[in-house]
């Protein structure tokens, strides 16, 4: 008995040692700092006092994995008096497109307002006893996903109520080099295509605040982080991944995302958290075949045939040269050839489809299976043109 009740201790110290050596490694391999954190360590003062509403969900946490929301609810100088819970809820947990209701504070006893439900904007009832709305979420870098679209209706209705926008800043975890896809036109705005931007616009969600800025006109505070470049990829801040969405466990899902997630209505559909990407009636070794012959930068395509549907898995070779969404319409087009399915279109509404687009042109291409070089060719001039227009609200090097 005193051998096992010894083990048991050793096992236990053992334990303790190795978190603990796990805790210090992890915190000396971070190099950047979040703006959650630079919030509290140099500007404290712009919270002091103030009632904040806080616009957030599970990735709301620091490099120590502390809540944004759990520091200023206990914090003695900070008055949290609301929170705002975006597409898949405050736990991170709902499905995509799954209602979120409201409801009251458990712990916290304040009110939890559902942004994604009847309501997408909040309303002046909401923000009356508000002085400063801050947002912080992570973003995965796509346009498409709807936690910035969440940001920019929040800051037109701060601008709508004359209160103060404060984003903490974070990495965007596809860097910011990669500007990418098709770039959405006026008339094919909605919420998961919230601005005039390409599907992989290459910003953090404090620059994108800066960018929805230039038309809405609120009073904006961005909080930086420090030690971030625009060559960083997630894996390069060192940071540990918290999964942004049910679908998005990892960083690969979120990198792969634009490349696999494009078909709405087609029948080409993606798997394995966006890892896989197939249909009915395609036959996996041609399919696989004709992409790789393409010649995409830092994909390789396998063949995997899931039940009935014939498709490829992704394997990233290079994340840096990694183009998502070109990849993405490529594999769309090259899916069309080989099986000719339909592209949705609507003449009295936008289809979902349209809305990933955002543009009818490139479902007309693919419909009449044009080469991959004239695809891309289609959305250079806008994409170009966007390029240079974000350069105005970059805050990174």
């Amino acid at each position: 008995m005193k051998k096992i009740i010894k083990l048991i201790t050793f096992i236990g110290i053992f334990i303790i040692l190795v978190n603990i050596l796990s805790s210090y490694i992890y915190e000396e391999n971070i190099k950047i700092k979040l703006g959650n954190e630079i919030l509290f360590e140099r500007h404290f003062d712009l919270i002091k006092g103030k009632r904040i509403g806080l616009i957030t969900n599970h990735t709301g946490l620091n490099s120590r994995f502390q809540s944004t929301a759990e520091l200023l609810a206990n914090n003695h100088q900070t008055n949290l008096v609301a929170l705002f819970a975006s597409e898949h809820g405050l736990d991170g947990k709902a499905k995509a497109g799954e209602y979120v209701e409201s409801y009251l504070h458990d712990q916290y006893k304040i009110p939890v307002y559902s942004l994604y439900g009847p309501t997408r904007k909040p309303t002046p009832k909401m923000l009356e006893n508000i002085d400063l709305l801050l947002y912080d979420i992570q973003d995965i870098g796509a346009r498409t996903y709807t936690y910035i679209s969440t940001l920019n209706y929040c800051m037109w209705a701060a601008k709508d109520n004359g209160k103060t926008v404060l984003v903490l800043d974070r990495p965007n975890p596809l860097g910011g080099l990669i500007v990418d896809g098709p770039v959405s036109e006026e008339d094919f705005r909605s919420f998961i295509g919230v601005d005039i931007l390409p599907m992989a616009h290459g910003m953090t969600v404090g620059e994108l605040a800066r960018y929805f800025n230039r038309r809405i006109g609120v009073k904006l505070i961005v909080i930086p982080m420090d030690g971030y470049t625009r060559d960083m990829m997630f894996p390069d801040t060192g940071l540990y991944w918290i999964p942004t969405s049910p679908m998005i466990p990892d960083f690969l899902s979120a990198l792969v995302y634009m490349a696999t997630g494009l078909g709405e209505g087609t029948g080409i559909r993606q798997g394995d958290y966006f890892k896989w990407v197939g249909g009915k009636g395609i036959n996996s070794r041609i399919f696989a075949q004709e992409l790789n012959q393409i010649g995409l930068p830092g994909v390789q395509f396998v063949p995997e045939t899931n039940g009935e549907f014939g498709g490829v898995r992704l394997f990233i070779t290079n994340m840096r040269a990694f183009q998502p969404a070109y990849t993405g319409l490529c594999i769309l087009s090259c899916s069309h050839k080989l099986i000719s399915y339909s592209v949705p279109k609507n003449e009295n509404e936008l289809t979902m489809f349209d809305k990933i687009m955002g543009t009818a042109l490139i479902g007309r291409l693919i419909e009449n299976d044009v080469s991959y070089q004239d695809l891309k060719k289609a959305y250079r001039e806008p994409l170009e043109n966007f390029k240079k227009e974000r350069e105005k609200y970059l805050i990174y090097q």
